[in-house]
């Protein structure tokens, strides 16, 4: 397993042409922007999880046709410390790490004292986000690096509790149509409260302040969600939303805060301060963008562990939303790097395997129905919610398919009525082994797989002017335990989920997590390219154009 995840990465610094096969879409242009951990040792010491590794940047920059890779570590302060070190010097989650034993001992308490509250890692390894017109790499701490999306060099640090009260915040934020972000964090013990926090992020400086430039100096706290334990808030890594309400996930998947104040004298990791309480609810919070306050019923469902929403939507009175859910938190567990070893397939077999499952929620309970009623009545689901004595509503989901991760759909379709999930498929492991296109609607699925290939997130760019959800193409960067084969990037038709083209490169590319698609034509000339391709197209199948 060290083909993929122990070995460290080197940078391809400067542009590389890919070696195409098949054919572009013409209309197919902009940069593929990734993030993942590329790097797990420094000199002599090594990172415990794979998830704490280095951040290391990459690209494949699509322009008429030819495609050119390039890849770049992350220069945070966390990167350079360490170099400069020679050795693992600032923690990260999986990991613990300490001064040189050489420093003298009042260098080492006054270090022991700096970590009770943690300042957390600017390693920012998970996503790529955008935010007015810059981009940003993002981790799930307070901190996220500005970086250049054409040259990948590592710009300035943003401090979230700068603008907003939070330690912790998400790697998935969401987007308006105006290219507003909605975010969400923690904020721990901020005075005397931990609470959840909603916040947005203008996508430009709002009319008559320009005198402040930047558009993060007016964030502004959308909701504050008080948490059910001061001391053990819930761990989440996204949220949904639909049109009109945000949906939280507060997990019995929770963080112990005294524990974490601890860990570093009790030489514990801060991932060892994370516990999965089998016994607890999953409370489901919805809240009212409109009235910005949660709805006043009381949801929950079993114990579950979710890292990945995959959209929701409104349908007569309810509220649809699908996740992928784990039965435990053994998913983490499974990536330290001591695990990914010879017994990886055998370690595998014992994980909770991902289900997408689909949940309903009633936004206005009917007070006068029977305690023990089912309170969904919409068509398109089984899922159930049903009303307690209490007047709490517990909810069933429907179990729509087994063995996917890293969903990703029709962004335009985000908090509205959807019909595809296009994920990676990890059956009896958590390593993707091929591409899903799932129908929701006809619970049928398409798949890519080759023979020693691991693919990465899917992601969706749609055509140019396309009135159907699935027209576009589907990306996937592509590495290989087979020495011999080149990494690459996949293009796949997103309706008939057939091979477009590939684009390999003579590189050492790393596994990575997400990031998005940056296209840089404008609209017209988009739809011009779609356009011709699409009357290529068909003079190819037909002999002519259809009139």
């Amino acid at each position: 397993m060290d083909i993929i995840f122990g070995r460290n990465r080197k940078e391809q610094l400067e542009p590389v042409r890919a070696k195409v096969t098949g054919k572009i879409p013409a209309w197919l242009q902009g940069t593929l922007l990734r993030n993942g951990p590329g790097m797990h040792t420094v000199g002599e010491s090594r990172y415990n999880h794979w998830f704490d590794g280095l951040a290391l940047l990459h690209s494949f920059t699509i322009r008429d046709g030819e495609i050119y890779y390039r890849s770049k570590y992350l220069r945070s302060d966390t990167y350079n410390a360490n170099i400069e070190a020679n050795r693992i010097v600032v923690s990260e989650f999986g990991t613990m790490a300490y001064p040189d034993p050489c420093k003298n001992i009042f260098s080492k308490a006054f270090t022991y004292l700096s970590h009770t509250i943690p300042d957390f890692t600017d390693n920012c390894l998970i996503n790529i986000m955008k935010c007015g017109e810059d981009f940003y790499a993002t981790s799930e701490t307070n901190y996220i690096r500005k970086i250049n999306p054409q040259t990948l060099e590592t710009l300035e640090k943003v401090d979230y509790r700068k603008y907003v009260a939070v330690n912790l915040a998400t790697s998935h934020p969401h987007y308006d149509e105006a290219g507003n972000v909605l975010n969400m964090g923690t904020s721990i013990v901020e005075k005397g409260k931990t609470k959840y926090v909603i916040f947005k992020i203008p996508a430009t400086v709002p009319e008559g302040k320009k005198q402040e430039k930047s558009p993060w100096k007016h964030t502004e706290v959308f909701c504050s969600i008080p948490s059910r334990s001061l001391l053990s808030p819930s761990y989440y890594h996204s949220f949904g939303v639909t049109e009109n309400y945000v949906i939280f996930l507060e997990q019995p998947f929770r963080l112990d805060i005294l524990k974490m104040a601890t860990a570093y004298i009790r030489r514990m990791s801060w991932a060892s301060c994370l516990a999965f309480h089998r016994e607890e609810k999953t409370y489901i919070h919805i809240i009212d963008q409109r009235t910005r306050q949660p709805v006043q019923t009381k949801f929950y469902t079993d114990a579950m562990v979710v890292f990945h929403h995959v959209n929701a939507y409104e349908e007569d009175g309810c509220i649809v939303f699908d996740v992928i859910a784990y039965e435990d938190n053994s998913l983490y567990q499974l990536f330290y790097l001591a695990n990914l070893n010879q017994d990886f397939k055998e370690n595998s077999r014992l994980t909770s395997v991902p289900t997408l499952r689909r949940f309903a929620v009633p936004l206005h309970a009917d007070k006068n129905a029977e305690v023990g009623s089912n309170l969904i009545k919409v068509a398109s689901t089984t899922a159930t919610a049903l009303k307690e004595e209490d007047g709490q509503v517990y909810c069933q989901p429907e179990f729509l398919y087994e063995g996917l991760e890293l969903p990703r759909v029709n962004y335009a379709h985000n908090g509205k009525r959807y019909r595809y999930v296009f994920a990676a498929g990890v059956q009896w492991s958590p390593i993707p082994t091929k591409i899903i296109k799932y129908d929701i609607l006809t619970k049928s699925c398409l798949k890519w797989r080759e023979d020693d290939c691991w693919p990465a997130e899917p992601l969706f760019v749609p055509t140019p002017g396309a009135k159907d959800e699935d027209d576009g193409v589907i990306l996937s960067a592509i590495v290989s335990t087979d020495p011999q084969k080149p990494p690459f990037l996949l293009i796949l038709d997103a309706k008939s989920f057939t091979e477009l083209a590939r684009a390999s490169v003579d590189v050492d590319m790393h596994m990575d997590l997400h990031g998005l698609f940056i296209a840089d034509m404008d609209g017209d000339a988009k739809k011009q390219a779609a356009s011709e391709e699409q009357r290529d197209r068909a003079s190819d199948c037909h002999g002519a154009p259809p009139t």
